[in-house]
């Protein structure tokens, strides 16, 4: 019984220059080494949640900046990540932080090797439905274009992730994720992550050395709590309010409200009363960097052959494949605000 509650723990917790760049080395032997669609299992909001059938075992995900240590690509059991509140920041979530500056280090490294040829094609599996990347990348790019390009690319794939967890996708069959879709520290720590990676590649250190290092002088900018005590007094401050112990995890009413403004700046989620009068909310943007006089979108299509758990003749009508791109995400960010209101309103009723 103790190695099937261990188990099942497990399983709940998954949610979740010219430059000098040195980015990560890839086998040359695995050309397509790329990260997992989740590198690191990390974190259901909220403190001393129950699990559903599994009576005794409380989840608490948090951890500081004392015991992060040292960033290691796609992961490293001494990472020791969790979620630490921030007085300028909000709740970061230090693996969503993580696995997209590593996201974008990879993508990064594949555009710079595919530049000669001007194009990149991936393939990079299924979420809601199978995923390519199809990249046109211009002659006269410079690396530093590159990394963004490869910042924005790795950001719209965390977003994809959020919409596709909502409408169903998971990583363990029969195990729901929408209880985490969206997470009010969601967006905010997935972007904070390319914002990170971005500028690791723009470092002249080696790429785990430069992500720990910028790791921390953000978080200290960020006036981020001392001690896991603080982050779970912020989370209980906001207990009933944005979250509710009420719910047993993996219920979808875990979360009381949700992050659906993922473009085109981010403005943290902070707990009321936390921050001083002098301190300034760091707001993030997202990589709108042009190239000739085009936005970045213009550059690559991410592209998602959608499964038959998305209302897709309801939102889009007018087509006769199942097929999107990143540009269509307004329009299912739209469906989810519908159906997160709808479900609010039955809650209430209920």
């Amino acid at each position: 019984m103790k190695t099937i509650k261990i188990f099942l723990t497990v399983v709940f917790c998954i949610s979740f220059v010219a430059l000098q760049a040195k980015a990560p080395v890839f086998p040359t032997d695995k050309p397509d080494n790329k990260p997992h669609r989740i590198i690191r299992t990390c974190c259901s909001f909220g403190s001393e949640m129950q699990l559903m059938g599994i009576p005794g075992i409380k989840l608490t995900e948090t951890t500081s900046i004392e015991r992060i240590g040292p960033h290691h690509y796609l992961g490293n059991e001494n990472e020791q990540n969790g979620i630490i509140y921030s007085r300028r920041g909000g709740f970061i979530d230090m693996g969503h932080l993580r696995d997209q500056a590593d996201w974008t280090a990879y993508l990064y490294t594949r555009l710079h090797e595919n530049k000669s040829s001007g194009t990149l094609a991936m393939v990079l599996g299924r979420e809601g439905g199978e995923k390519t990347l199809n990249v046109s990348i211009p002659s006269n790019i410079t690396d530093n274009d590159l990394v963004n390009l490869a910042g924005k690319i790795a950001y719209d794939l965390s977003v994809w992730h959020e919409i596709a967890t909502w409408f169903g996708a998971s990583t363990i069959p029969f195990v729901p994720e929408r209880y985490s879709s969206f997470s009010v520290e969601d967006a905010y720590s997935n972007l904070l992550g390319v914002t990170i990676g971005i500028k690791a590649l723009q470092s002249e250190l080696p790429y785990e050395e430069a992500v720990t290092r910028i790791i921390s002088e953000t978080l200290i900018s960020l006036d981020a709590v001392s001690t896991e005590a603080e982050t779970f007094l912020a989370m209980e401050e906001v207990r009933g309010i944005w979250w509710t112990r009420e719910k047993k995890l993996p219920s979808s009413r875990v979360l009381l409200q949700r992050q659906l403004q993922v473009y085109d700046c981010l403005r943290p989620w902070l707990v009321p009363g936390w921050i001083e009068t002098n301190q300034i909310p760091l707001e993030l943007n997202i990589p709108q960097y042009t190239l000739d006089g085009q936005a970045l979108n213009k550059f690559y299509d991410l592209e998602f052959k959608l499964n038959h758990k998305f209302p897709f003749r309801k939102m889009f009508p007018d087509r006769k494949d199942r097929n999107i791109t990143q540009n269509d995400f307004d329009r299912l960010l739209e469906q989810v605000a519908i159906e997160v209101t709808k479900k609010d309103s039955l809650t209430r009723k209920n």
